[in-house]
């Protein structure tokens, strides 16, 4: 025994444990990791407020001004309710700036290679960025949109101005149809910036497609300016009855299904490229 103890042999160092497995990749891990991210982001907080001030400010400061909102015999209650609305006119440029930094801010950190090693199908990536941002935007706007309607006309009221009321004809449906444009302008964003994969690339585009299109086409002659409705700010403003609205506008329903092809074309082609190019 001394002979053993003299060799000075250190006893055989213990063996480490496993390590653990928090499980596999499902889609509603990655729902759930892209909702942290997402919260985890200040840009995320300062849009939402950004959107939420602008969507109820504007109402409320037009009604607050003695600007009439005009609701007569030959100017229906839902042509007053879009003047409220005017707000999410602008508030849709904040929201294309979530949904763009929601990829390409990834691209642009370099944290895209992490998120595609633990998840390298790729594409639950995408749909649970189109989950969270739907499920940040839709009942965040839907709740400004019915503040601003509420605030505005009780402004209106308050002045002598004409009251409207949610069951007058097509006023709920522009209410609750501007939260409706702004999700889905919210994953157009989103797919900008998967395929752009450059925030400035991503925001100049969606920009020239929401704002500066819009407004050049509506100065050009109206016997050129037959595409006009179908530009997806225009189709999904007929919804909503956006300011912008071309007199040739298409229907409420019709107009919102073709911003929703827009939506879904960019994020078939983004959903392409994120399987067939290396981040």
């Amino acid at each position: 025994m001394s002979a053993v103890m003299g060799t000075g042999l250190a006893p055989a160092p213990a063996k480490p444990a496993p390590a653990t497995v928090a499980g596999p990749v499902t889609q509603a891990r990655v729902v759930r990791a892209e909702w942290t991210k997402l919260q985890a982001l200040r840009s995320t907080r300062w849009c939402a407020l950004v959107a939420a001030v602008l969507i109820v400010g504007l109402g409320a400061t037009i009604a607050g001004s003695g600007t009439p909102y005009k609701v007569s015999a030959g100017n229906t209650a839902a042509s007053g309710v879009s003047i409220a609305l005017i707000g999410v006119m602008f508030a849709q440029l904040v929201i294309g700036v979530v949904g763009v930094l929601a990829f390409s801010g990834e691209y642009g950190t370099g944290m895209i290679r992490a998120t595609l090693a633990v998840v390298p199908a790729r594409l639950p990536v995408l749909w649970a960025k189109v989950i969270v941002l739907v499920g940040l935007v839709l009942p965040l706007t839907m709740l400004c949109a019915f503040a601003d309607f509420f605030a505005a006309f009780a402004i209106e009221s308050s002045r002598g101005g004409s009251a409207l009321s949610l069951t007058d004809p097509g006023v709920l449906r522009e209410v609750y149809g501007s939260s409706l444009y702004l999700t889905v302008v919210v994953i157009i964003g989103l797919a900008l910036g998967a395929l752009f994969r450059k925030t400035a690339a991503g925001l100049s585009v969606f920009a020239a497609v929401f704002f500066v299109i819009p407004v050049t086409v509506a100065a050009l002659p109206q016997n050129i300016r037959g595409f006009a409705p179908y530009l997806p700010s225009n189709a999904g403003g007929s919804l909503w009855g956006s300011p912008l609205g071309d007199a040739n506008a298409l229907s409420p329903w019709t107009g919102f299904a073709v911003l929703c092809g827009y939506a879904v074309v960019l994020t078939a082609l983004a959903a392409w490229q994120l399987r067939r190019r290396d981040a």
